[in-house]
């Protein structure tokens, strides 16, 4: 039965969802053709391990959500759950944070509170919308006139608009903007240019405006993928890994409520998936949960960020050669890769495990075996569905764009070991010319493994065919092909994070001055703020920083700035210095941190333009360390 339902599926396999056939020649036909065989035969491969797997899996449950959970989940997970309910008291992080948001943002906000509140008000629900009118009247009024000139707008006041969807009476929910149009014509970017710093769904609502709209149209059938790179930024490109946690979490928060925007323009559902929790497996290797891995892990190893059966299968692998013919395509002996199973999972942290027995193409079925085992998926629950749909988005930017957010929410550990596979997956492919596994053959292999959750019970792709298989496909060939993009946070992130670190600085030096003059006279605090401002400005020159390596060095440097000098020229002029530990560090190893002023903590890439950075943040303080002190 199951060979005649992958016919079916492999007949599919030559149409385009609407039906009609690829117009290509007959050699990209074929080709395509064997690609998607590849797919088939994986998938053929999978329920045959499967159906071997002695101990049948707990379905993942997806529970369906109520009207107006969905919405209200996705402001607790932005940060915003303060909007709604019983804890609408601790409005100041809040009013800080929908300060720093952008147009489509604010739109994005608007529409979910509005749907909490709307439900809540069906519901009968006590909860305190006034209060949340209040924050935004607060924060619009203090706004007074907007960027382009227009009042803000705040609650509108017509019969009409006061009627909610569901016929009651109500005001409408806004929170203004502050933020103009941007005018993208001005920004010399060309179509394979990744433009970081402005917004993506800003972007994207610009383009709708235009008729550029129309340009390079996304979609499953081109072979080639566009030649992206991202232009330099004289501040320094952000790397995930480069800030500090507590700005990481703001990072989060924006991404989510960005790429709700951006799906929000694009006429794309975004949902967010919640799994009921099941009883997991709490050791072990293969069906254990990602964070009780790495917990065994790092008793053994500490500071280990990769599970390391993850990381030994991949080096296994590695060990005989990448030139192998059909490398990750053949699959191993599927009983011989069931008793290795059983064997790790009895010997692998005792260390008698002989990893010499080990053939390779076993190691490779082991590994994505493990992938496929994790009990909720690599690209977790919550945001499968959503990098499923990056394919559904118009152009192949925006599909970048997309997963360059969803890279941005998914936990630590989930984000870690998804680029070692994918750095492990181009180094296959850079070896293709020997194995015969180019991109596209990777990318058709690899999906099944991380799209095709046994959790979700009978519905996988193989039901929805064609379509879902070459774009999971697809949006896999972006991953591999654009993973360094990938792990970039966008400068429009960063920055408003800098904003809400200054606007919350503000804010607490206003509630501090109040304090103060309740106190004191005014004379009295005046007197005292001259006096801090003579001594903060004789403290250092104008157009000089301080560097200091306190990990490294007793001696601090003062650096005159220029406009060619990089953060990669101070650290190597540190590094000539022939003083404390100096000496046995590489470039590679050490680098340049803006700590402080409107930012928590920030690594600086080696070309970072220091000049430029000093203007955005001048009261940062600049530490050399090396990136594990």
């Amino acid at each position: 039965r199951r060979s005649g339902q992958y016919t079916m599926n492999h007949d599919h396999s030559k149409k385009t969802p609407d039906g009609a056939s690829f117009d290509r020649s007959g050699s990209q036909d074929s080709l395509d053709e064997l690609c998607m065989d590849d797919y088939w035969k994986e998938l053929e491969n999978i329920h045959e391990t499967r159906g071997n797997n002695h101990e049948e899996r707990v379905a993942l449950v997806v529970k369906e959500p109520d009207e107006g959970e969905l919405e209200e989940e996705w402001l607790k997970e932005a940060g915003l759950s303060n909007l709604f309910g019983e804890s609408s008291s601790d409005s100041l992080e809040s009013v800080v944070f929908l300060s720093t948001l952008t147009r489509t943002q604010k739109a994005a906000v608007e529409k979910r509170v509005e749907t909490v509140t709307q439900t809540m008000r069906k519901k009968n629900k006590q909860h305190q919308i006034p209060d949340v009118r209040d924050i935004f009247r607060l924060q619009n009024d203090s706004k007074g006139k907007v960027c382009d000139g227009s009042e803000p707008s705040t609650m509108r006041t017509s019969e009409n608009e006061n009627e909610t969807q569901d016929g009651t009476k109500g005001p409408k929910f806004s929170l203004g903007t502050d933020e103009q149009k941007s005018p993208l014509e001005d920004m010399p970017f060309s179509d394979t240019d990744i433009n970081l710093e402005i917004s993506f769904a800003e972007q994207a609502a610009n383009l709708k405006d235009s008729s550029v709209g129309k340009i390079c149209k996304g979609g499953g059938g081109d072979t080639l993928l566009p030649n992206f790179r991202l232009p330099k930024d004289k501040t320094g490109t952000t790397k995930i890994g480069d800030l500090a946690p507590q700005d990481m979490k703001k990072v989060y928060s924006l991404a989510l409520i960005e790429l709700t925007a951006l799906y929000d323009i694009l006429g794309t559902e975004f949902k967010q998936q919640k799994a009921v929790k099941i009883k997991t497996k709490d050791s072990g290797l293969f069906g254990v949960p990602l964070s009780v891995l790495l917990e065994q892990d790092q008793k053994k190893v500490p500071g280990t960020k990769i599970p390391l059966i993850f990381q030994k299968l991949i080096a296994q692998i590695e060990e005989a050669t990448l030139e192998t013919e059909g490398l990750l395509r053949i699959p191993g002996v599927a009983t011989r890769v069931k008793s290795l199973c059983q064997e790790l999972e009895a010997k692998f942290y005792e260390g008698t495990f002989n990893w010499e027995n080990v053939k390779q193409h076993d190691a490779a079925s082991l590994l994505k075996l493990f992938i496929r085992e994790l009990p909720q998926p690599l690209l977790t629950v919550e945001y499968l569905k959503a990098f499923q749909d990056v394919q559904n988005l118009p152009t192949k930017k925006q599909q970048l764009q997309a997963l360059n957010l969803l890279v941005l929410l998914l936990p630590e550990a989930n984000r870690d070991t998804l680029k070692v596979l994918l750095e492990f997956l181009q180094r296959v492919i850079d070896h293709r010319d020997k194995n015969k596994m180019t991109l596209k053959n990777v990318a058709m292999v690899m999906a099944p493994n991380l799209f095709t959750f046994h959790g979700f019970g009978a519905k996988t792709i193989e039901q929805s065919e064609f379509v879902m298989a070459a774009g999971t496909a697809n949006v896999m060939r972006f991953m591999i092909q654009y993973q360094k993009l990938l792990w970039t946070i966008p400068k429009f992130i960063v920055n408003q994070v800098r904003k809400q670190n200054t606007e919350r600085q503000k804010k607490e030096k206003k509630d501090k001055a109040m304090k103060k003059l309740l106190k004191k006279m005014a004379y009295d605090r005046e007197k005292h703020e001259k006096q801090e401002k003579t001594y903060n400005d004789a403290d250092v020159p104008q157009g000089v920083i301080r560097v200091q390596a306190p990990h490294l060095s007793k001696v601090s440097m003062a650096i005159q700035l220029t406009e060619e000098l990089k953060a990669g020229d101070i650290v190597a002029r540190f590094l000539s210095q022939k003083s404390g530990s100096v000496q046995t560090l590489k470039k590679e190893e050490v680098f340049l941190y803006e700590i402080g002023g409107n930012i928590g903590e920030r690594c600086l890439d080696h070309d970072t333009y220091m000049k430029d950075l000093y203007q955005l943040n001048p009261n940062a303080e600049w530490v050399i360390k090396s990136k594990q002190s």
